[in-house]
């Protein structure tokens, strides 16, 4: 069972942060997930919310203001005094600390809807840097991941979903997706998701699990991963003999 720190060691250090991805790294975790927007000159930065608001000490939306803004904000002040200066990473800058990790797995999101000549922002990148192999490209979008199929075919794809309809799976099957990755709610909601998604050759890692019991039931169930903001806890839980 892998686990993915949820947008680096997010409980560590601050979230989407070179810092958080390092942390991660450090700890264990078999895989990092993270966030990736598009600024107004079309680069591919690390950040989850739509503006730059909670994790910064700007403002505004991420999609209008330039990279090199973006990049220059302080995005660990809010966490704690030990990350004053901690920057917004742009993608790249995630994908070069990765190489060097050995074969930890990314879970890169791509937040919203992205046309293909944008997506190839991201797949260049990742392919450019041999990483297609330890790259899961995923999104809520369905459009999103239908780029990726088409510009990348070669890159694994995972569909996101915060509700497991009958219709996820034969729309996983369309767009060609080796996973479909629930929030962690559904686990209790519509345990079966599992078993049927893994039937059908799809991977399962939820989202976002911090707690131990659920991590058992997730675990009880045969997820093949965990995404939590709490990776080192979760690697002791597992090690230990009473889980």
């Amino acid at each position: 069972m892998r686990v993915v720190a949820h947008r680096g060691n997010s409980s560590a250090a601050p979230e989407n942060t070179l810092a958080a991805i390092a942390s991660a790294v450090a700890c264990g975790a078999g895989g990092v997930e993270i966030d990736v927007r598009l600024t107004r000159d079309r680069v591919p930065v690390v950040i989850h919310d739509e503006t730059l608001d909670r994790t910064t000490d700007g403002s505004g939306p991420v999609a209008a203001a330039p990279a090199a803004e973006v990049t220059a904000l302080d995005a660990g002040s809010w966490f704690g005094e030990r990350f004053v200066d901690e920057r917004v990473p742009v993608l790249t800058d995630v994908l070069d600390m990765l190489a060097a990790a050995g074969d930890v797995e990314l879970f890169l999101e791509v937040k919203g809807t992205w046309d293909a000549d944008d997506v190839r922002r991201v797949t260049d990148a990742v392919v450019s840097r041999g990483l297609d192999d330890r790259v899961l490209a995923q999104s809520f979008s369905a459009a999103t991941v239908a780029a990726l199929a088409t510009v990348a075919p070669g890159l694994r794809r995972g569909l996101l979903v915060k509700e497991a309809g009958d219709g996820v799976l034969e729309l996983c099957r369309r767009l060609e997706t080796s996973a479909c990755n629930p929030h962690g709610a559904l686990l209790r909601t519509r345990p079966e998701v599992t078993g049927r998604a893994q039937a059908a050759g799809l991977t399962v890692t939820p989202w976002t699990l911090n707690e131990p019991e659920d991590w058992a039931a997730a675990r009880e169930l045969g997820v093949d991963g965990i995404i939590t903001d709490r990776p080192a806890d979760l690697l002791a839980w597992a090690a230990a003999p009473a889980a």
